[in-house]
């Protein structure tokens, strides 16, 4: 059994406190594939992601599925609703067999009120939330559709990046998720990675999308800008 101290928001808990939360969680896993969390649905339960991983979607009035996250192994999702009692903001799917722990919205209360800890690792998660948040609604009212997409891989790249200032993005990034997250299709996202690939700025390799030289990478975007 995968033990909760995989979970981010219980890495301080000791054992003892570990078996205490363990108690208010039950287990269940969702093959690759399904939606695990509906949009506007009225449940308000906590998912903690233990293995796999979950994809957080939403959709334009056109239709447009936009991704806001995808989310691995000791994160977790469905924190708001069980924080403020509100519907659902948003769709979340299996990306890859995935285990969670399903926390009731009082039982998640119990647990964030007893363990101070968790309750400052979630409050430090929803910060994280909302610059995250904050970061996509300047680049949305700022950069073009090409520079979002340039300005995503060089992110990717930057959190990533080798003393030398070179980068491996693997696996290769999927021009439909990289679509959803930065809000253009996916044939712009063809176009851009095709533009970079002629000018250097990156390669696809077999262990990945190498990025030669990051620095390069955000000078370039940067010129792009202005």
């Amino acid at each position: 059994m995968i033990k909760l101290s995989v979970v981010g928001i219980f890495a301080d808990l000791d054992e003892d406190a570990l078996g205490d939360v363990e108690r208010h969680i039950n287990r269940k896993t969702y093959a690759a594939g399904t939606q695990i969390i509906e949009p506007e649905a009225d449940s308000s339960d906590v998912y903690l992601i233990l293995s796999g991983r979950v994809r957080i979607v939403n959709y334009s009035l056109s239709g447009r599925e936009i991704t806001l996250e995808e989310i691995g192994a000791g994160g977790c999702v469905g924190q708001l609703s069980a924080i403020d009692g509100e519907p659902r903001s948003a769709c979340v799917f299996a990306v890859s067999n995935t285990d969670v722990g399903i926390l009731s919205p009082s039982n998640f209360e119990k647990v964030v009120k007893s363990h101070p800890s968790v309750a400052w690792n979630v409050i430090t998660e929803l910060a994280r939330i909302v610059r995250t948040s904050t970061r996509r609604i300047v680049d949305v009212s700022t950069l073009g559709a090409n520079e979002r997409v340039i300005a995503e891989i060089l992110r990717r790249a930057q959190k990533v990046c080798d003393s030398d200032g070179a980068a491996i993005l693997a696996p290769v990034p999927v021009h439909s998720e990289v679509a959803g997250r930065v809000s253009t299709s996916r044939e712009t996202v063809a176009r851009v990675m095709g533009s970079l690939a002629r000018k250097g700025l990156v390669t696809k390799e077999d262990n990945g999308l190498h990025v030669p030289d990051v620095r390069r990478l955000e000078e370039f975007l940067s010129e792009s800008i202005h």
